[in-house]
């Protein structure tokens, strides 16, 4: 049987290059050589080629994260060169990288999600009117990044202040969502026109951390997960059925993981991650191991549903 020509695209431009490069090794080592033949694709040096390319491949693995390779852009440049790549297409992606448009989504899809304001930098209202609707402490998010990149928790006016600061430094729109204290759940969702929920995990930051932020997602041994995560059967049923219905509400495809707290019972939504990461620490390939799937099986399952979901 000959091997599929699979293009492994890593790198990029955004803020999250080096999460995507160490990805995009990992699945480089994991890959099945004996059922591939891949080629590399950095897209902040090698667009030219992969276009020049595309006609010769099969099959394109985006392990990508950030703008420029999670929010669609991608996405477009692959269904127009007719390469079948794994996960969500052009609208599922970057409804996934809109926080504000996804919270209205989840909303009308039932879902529970914090109260937030979201405003540009020039119509931003005084940290004492944000504080004044939501309270203290409050998390603010630049809308359109992953990762936890230029998230802060604040629990005073200077931090909230600073916290904007930092937040219009990735992006010219802002969301502030109320800080809900409680268990942060994730789920991870495998398949396209009949999604699975995989097992859930819970996330433990260590205590030098006030939320799961970037240090914490990526830096070996900074957190603990722990999956299945420890819930009563209905509690797993109800987190499963959440992180379903945020994958259908966003039109994702292939697979996603979202994003939860879990406080008095109530599970609130927090974002949808549509290429979720796949480095040692990352929480889907650990919700697949725990479904009974090694990272090479898994990596086999993406390329066939990239396949299955491009056929007319």
């Amino acid at each position: 049987m000959a091997k599929l020509r699979l293009a492994l695209i890593a790198g990029g431009k955004s803020a999250e290059r080096e999460v995507s490069l160490k990805s995009g090794e990992q699945v480089f080592q994991a890959l099945d050589k004996d059922k591939y033949d891949i080629r590399r694709y950095d897209p902040r040096d090698d667009l030219e080629r992969l276009v020049r390319e595309a006609p010769e491949l099969d099959v394109a693995l985006i392990i990508m994260h950030g703008r420029g390779g999670e929010d669609g852009t991608l996405q477009g440049l692959l269904d127009l060169l007719n390469l079948p790549y794994q996960g969500s297409g052009v609208l599922g992606s970057a409804l996934g990288m809109n926080k504000e448009l996804s919270k209205i989504l989840y909303r009308q899809a039932g879902l529970a999600v914090p109260p937030a304001v979201v405003f540009n930098r020039e119509e931003a209202p005084a940290p004492a009117a944000i504080i004044a609707e939501l309270g203290l402490p409050v998390v603010v998010k630049p809308v359109n990044e992953g990762s936890s990149i230029g998230v802060s928790k604040a629990t005073s006016p200077a931090d909230l202040e600073a916290a904007l600061d930092k937040a219009f430094a990735y992006d010219r729109r802002v969301l502030v969502e109320k800080f809900i204290p409680g268990r942060e759940i994730t789920g991870a969702v495998l398949g396209n026109d009949h999604p699975t929920a995989l097992p859930l995990v819970e996330i433990i930051p260590g205590e030098q951390y006030a939320f799961f932020d970037y240090e914490a997602k990526y830096q070996p041994g900074a957190s603990h997960e722990i999956c299945p995560a420890p819930l009563d059967a209905e509690l797993t049923r109800r987190g499963q059925e959440c992180a379903l219905t945020a994958h259908r509400a966003l039109q994702c495809r292939g697979y996603s993981r979202t994003d939860m707290i879990l406080a008095d019972g109530v599970f609130y939504v927090l974002e949808t991650n549509t290429i979720p990461g796949m480095t040692a620490t990352s929480l889907f390939p650990q919700a697949a191991q725990a479904y009974g799937l090694t990272f090479s099986q898994l990596l086999d399952r993406l390329v066939q549903l990239a396949l299955e979901g491009r056929r007319p």
